[in-house]
């Protein structure tokens, strides 16, 4: 089977665990401090999201050891939402680069190239990570804004060295010092009724007071670059006055797509691991 990423993040092939690693794998995510819903998840000081009945949350030092049991490198200041049975996941990150203006028009073909331009230093990264290398194929879903939620989202098609494919779904929500991250990742089968369901979620997600995009006022950081290169890693489009199309940076390029580990066959069970708590 075959994972789906919703922010941003690299996606391999699913992988045999053995009954060993299985029994390793859901012991050490029984450790994590889960959190169980109807509560409330605070992401860092910038933003909230209720967390509905039958869902977990995890900070962020949780996060980064999830994030790491997943097969991916540690990162700080990470969030995460989920079903309890974790049939899907959605990691939250904020990036402080200011008010993002929002009239920019996406030229979805121009951001293809670019996407498909950076494969070769992302996979230089990834090598040396040792991971494995993933291409980008095309859109699963163009880039789209919605200028009522403040949310930019889009999917991409990737294809790894065997030729399987995966898709990597990204959102970012638009504030007033910065824009969320959001990397929702989901099996490939039902994806309509993860994204359903995410979608669901993020309508509980708010801003603290302040940090609305409504709220920003004259004299308020605004970022060097728009809705393109939050699709191209974001910080990669610093460097607008030497060309933006021609700066995709080797890092931003490696590292705008969250990884998800192939541990599809423990994910299924890992409902009991929550039943304790019930």
């Amino acid at each position: 089977m075959k994972k789906i990423i919703y922010f941003l993040l690299l996606l391999l092939p699913i992988l045999s665990y053995s009954q060993q690693q299985e029994s390793k794998l859901q012991q050490e995510l029984k450790k994590l401090n889960w959190i169980d819903g109807p509560s409330s998840g605070e992401i860092g000081d910038k933003a909230k999201i209720q967390i509905p009945q039958n869902y977990v949350f995890l900070g962020a030092q949780d996060t980064k050891k999830y994030i790491e049991l997943m097969g991916n490198p540690p990162v700080d200041n990470h969030y995460l939402i989920a079903p309890k049975d974790l049939h899907w996941f959605a990691v939250f990150s904020f990036n402080p680069s200011g008010y993002v203006k929002d009239d920019e028009k996406i030229d979805a073909d121009e951001l293809m190239k670019n996407l498909k331009e950076g494969d070769v230093k992302s996979n230089e990264e990834r090598k040396r990570l040792g991971m494995h290398a993933l291409y980008t194929d095309g859109w699963q879903v163009p880039p789209h804004y919605d200028p009522s939620t403040k949310r930019l989202e889009w999917g991409v098609r990737l294809r790894d060295e065997s030729g399987a494919m995966n898709i990597n779904y990204t959102s970012r929500l638009l504030s007033r010092t910065g824009v969320m991250n959001a990397i929702l990742v989901a099996d490939t089968d039902t994806l309509q009724n993860d994204t359903n369901e995410y979608k669901t979620t993020l309508k509980n997600f708010n801003f603290v007071s302040g940090e609305s995009y409504s709220e920003f006022k004259e004299g308020d950081h605004v970022a060097e670059f728009g809705l393109a290169a939050l699709i191209l890693g974001g910080a990669a489009a610093v460097a607008t006055k030497k060309g933006f199309w021609t700066v995709i940076v080797g890092f931003f390029a490696a590292f705008w797509k969250l990884i998800a580990g192939a541990v599809i066959a423990v994910l299924a069970s890992i409902g009991s691991l929550f039943k304790k708590k019930e």
